[in-house]
């Protein structure tokens, strides 16, 4: 189990790592394997921790989309991220393949966003203001479809794939707002930049692109 995480840093206060599709963030009622499980037995098999592990999940990767994650060893950088990334401190940088041709190359989407009871997010004067940006990346007039990279402003659910299905755009793979064909959704959490929670250093991590699905059609 341990052999298939991919850890990109870590020390006494953080690890981070990459998380791979369709593994969920955090343990959900389904009881499918996790990423605070997978975690929790690398660490104490590593260190030889013979009693429970600490680890704080401080943000989210929706379950079929992969990427960089950073996750606390302690209370104290726990504290600290949660707040670095409710105040929107945090680099965080995705790579999508959505559907059509953008009308700009690059731009800011704004939107209000509510979640529903069913867990869908819909756009709504009643919700949330979501903002990122995003800069397309290629066009591939064959497939009518563009690679876009994206920054988020904030951090809500489903945000990414809610802002562009709802203007044509949706991501390709996407089950939920997209289009049902059953292949993996093309969103991918490619690099996360932030503040060292003790140490203070800006420290940044990237991931490569996948190499299967829809990600086939460009080479970055």
């Amino acid at each position: 189990m341990n052999r298939k995480l991919n850890v990109l840093y870590e020390d006494n206060h953080i690890i981070v790592v990459e998380k791979p599709c369709n593994i969920l963030s955090q343990g959900d009622s389904t009881g499918d394997l996790s990423m605070i499980e997978l975690i929790k037995d690398y660490i104490k098999e590593k260190y030889h921790k013979p009693g429970g592990v600490y680890l704080g999940l401080v943000h989210r990767l929706d379950r079929p989309v992969g990427g960089v994650m950073v996750f606390a060893r302690s209370s104290k950088a726990a504290s600290r991220l949660c707040k670095s990334f409710n105040e929107h401190r945090i680099d965080k940088r995705y790579m999508a393949i959505v559907h059509g041709k953008m009308e700009e190359e690059k731009g800011e989407l704004v939107d209000f966003l509510l979640k529903e009871k069913d867990g869908n997010t819909i756009v709504s004067p009643d919700g949330k203001e979501a903002i990122l940006d995003y800069q397309v990346i290629s066009y591939r007039k064959e497939d009518n479809c563009s690679m876009v990279s994206i920054r988020l402003k904030t951090g809500r659910h489903h945000q990414i794939r809610v802002q562009f299905a709802s203007r044509g755009h949706y991501l390709l793979g996407d089950q939920r707002y997209g289009v049902l064909d059953n292949t993996q959704i093309s969103l991918f959490c490619y690099y996360l930049s932030f503040e060292h929670p003790v140490t203070h250093e800006v420290m940044t991590f990237e991931c490569p692109l996948p190499k299967n699905g829809h990600w086939t059609k460009f080479t970055v």
